[in-house]
């Protein structure tokens, strides 16, 4: 992945606990400060978003070389989680809300993509798409065919983004062999509306940019939404063949 980048800034592998932390720190910010998660009291005085995942997963960084040093250099970054690392830990986050065996059936590597945040000022075209190429770079290295993950609309109120959802369940839902389905506990249905109803084009203006994402590159989303308390979020579950990925960002990775 060395060689990564685009102007002052540069994608990579943390290296180190204290870039790990200089992650965990931009998450805190993003999560806590600005979107109003709900912090544990270790996590508040600390200042950093962590959890025993953290310990096993490998952090994905765009750094700006061209700050000053005494401000974070660390601007936007993704949790990475393998099956092969998973399986001899705790297994992946995701699971927690959602059923992901037909996802786990698929043969070969996995990926879970989560955690990702960019600071302000760097939420735009150049910066996710050095994420982007970084993750290429990652899934064409481990030969990884699948990945997944979770993403979020803030607040705790699902009816807010009941076009969105119900354009999402209507246009994008995951072929059944592949198609997290949140758990009983949790799941909240995402056919607010019916097809006919929908205006795809007021819906398709009001999704977020990273589920937008996804869905350009032929991402797909589970069965039912999750509203997480200690987030301030409801979640959606996605998942994404890397194919389409790595043809896009395959040139663009030198």
């Amino acid at each position: 992945m060395s060689g990564i980048t685009a102007g002052s800034l540069e994608v990579r592998l943390a290296q180190s606990d204290d870039e790990i932390r200089a992650a965990q720190s931009l998450r805190y910010r993003v999560f806590y400060e600005e979107m109003a998660a709900r912090p544990s009291g270790e996590m508040a005085e600390a200042k950093l978003d962590f959890d025993r995942f953290d310990e096993y997963c490998d952090h994905l960084m765009v750094v700006d070389h061209g700050r000053p040093t005494t401000e974070p250099q660390v601007v936007g970054t993704y949790r990475l989680l393998r099956r092969s690392i998973a399986e001899n830990h705790c297994g992946f986050y995701s699971s927690w809300e959602y059923n992901i065996e037909s996802v786990l059936d698929h043969p070969g590597e996995l990926l879970e993509l989560g955690r990702s945040c960019v600071e302000a000022p760097y939420r735009n075209r150049a910066t996710m798409t050095l994420l982007w190429r970084g993750i290429a770079a990652y899934v064409l290295h481990y030969e990884v065919p699948l990945m997944f993950g979770c993403a979020s609309f803030e607040g705790t109120d699902p009816s807010e983004y009941a076009m969105i959802l119900s354009y999402l369940h209507h246009f994008h839902l995951a072929p059944k062999e592949m198609r997290p389905v949140a758990q009983p506990e949790h799941f909240i249905k995402m056919n607010y509306l019916t097809k006919d109803k929908l205006d795809q084009k007021v819906a398709i203006r009001a999704i977020p940019p990273l589920i937008k994402g996804y869905l350009r590159l032929n991402g797909f989303v589970g069965d039912g939404a999750v509203i997480d308390r200690q987030w301030n979020s409801v979640d959606v579950s996605i998942v994404v063949k890397t194919d389409l990925v790595t043809q896009k960002y395959r040139n663009k990775l030198t």
